[in-house]
């Protein structure tokens, strides 16, 4: 779901010294992150493609491991591990983002009321409260009033 984290694992309890980890996305094979002990890199790519990884991606350094943070539905495509060490390993990522839909939250409230020409009178009043989820812990509201088609955000 937009807004979670999602793991990629690579199985590697440890890089060795003679190990280089490459991690790809899409078709076009962008580089989002490597790990090359022996060079002594270890980084992510912020600006790959079209910066929709700015400080989403953490690389764990001991496993090679990919962790995606603050995911949007513009994270979602082909991922591809590439271990060259000894022999040549790769694994390929399917991963899908989901968008958090509006929630519909029904708010009634129920009133009564009295004036000195009537006996008594009931008032009840239903909306619809649409709740969009929006960042973490942070929602977007609208309310539709029908009776006097007004609409607050």
């Amino acid at each position: 779901m937009e807004g979670d984290s999602v793991t990629l694992n690579t199985d590697v309890t440890e890089i060795h010294e003679d190990e280089d980890i490459l991690w790809k996305y899409g078709a076009e094979n962008s580089l989002i992150a490597q790990i090359s002990r022996a060079a002594g890199i270890s980084s992510t790519s912020d600006d790959v493609p079209d910066g929709r990884f700015r400080d989403r991606l953490k690389l764990d350094d001991q496993t090679g491991s990919l962790t995606i943070t603050n995911t949007r539905t513009e994270h979602a495509g082909v991922y591809k591990l590439e271990l060259n060490g000894a022999k040549l390993t790769s694994k390929t990522f399917s991963v899908s983002v989901y968008a958090r839909l509006p929630v519909p939250v029904i708010i009634s409230n129920s009133s009564h009321c009295s004036s000195s020409s009537s006996s008594s009178c009931s008032l009840v009043c239903s909306s619809v409260l649409n709740v969009e989820y929006q960042d973490k812990n942070t929602y977007s509201c609208v309310l539709n009033n029908p009776i006097s088609n007004q609409t607050t955000h």
